[in-house]
């Protein structure tokens, strides 16, 4: 039996370049040929519609959809939930708190932190538009 493959993961945000390039610089992804963004104070129809960006070793891809409106989740509030979330690991917890100071720089927001949990260290955060993403040790 064939099963659909999964292509992307796909976040609505009101401005697609703004959220692509903070996700490039977060995981190091590379844009799909043909969306790169265009020399400085030229146009952007593409940053206005639909952004790709794909795993260095194309084992994922993150797309980026505009919309006129994001409601950024109030987790771990309950308000607004998450619906959906991306979920990163890096190998320490060493590199945890060097990622976190990098993380925040890029703009997003620290929603939880279990750093110092023993089993399962970890930090919860909000990207600009809201979505939220969590970096686990392991």
């Amino acid at each position: 039996m064939t099963v659909p493959k999964l292509r992307a993961f796909v976040l609505d945000t009101t401005d697609a370049r703004r959220l692509a390039e903070f996700y490039r610089e977060l995981l190091d992804l590379e844009y799909r040929e043909g969306d790169e963004p265009p020399p400085a104070g030229s146009d952007d129809p593409r940053g206005r519609d639909w952004l790709q960006l794909r795993a260095r070793d194309g084992g994922f891809q993150l797309s980026f959809q505009q919309t006129t409106g994001v409601r950024p989740t109030s987790w771990p509030g309950d308000e607004i939930p998450q619906q959906a979330h991306l979920d990163t690991s890096v190998s320490s917890v060493d590199e945890l708190n060097e990622q976190h100071t990098r993380i925040l720089s890029l703009g997003a927001t620290l929603r939880f932190d279990r750093s110092d949990d023993p089993e399962e260290p970890l930090r919860a955060y909000a990207d600009p538009d809201g979505h939220i993403f969590c970096v686990f040790v392991g």
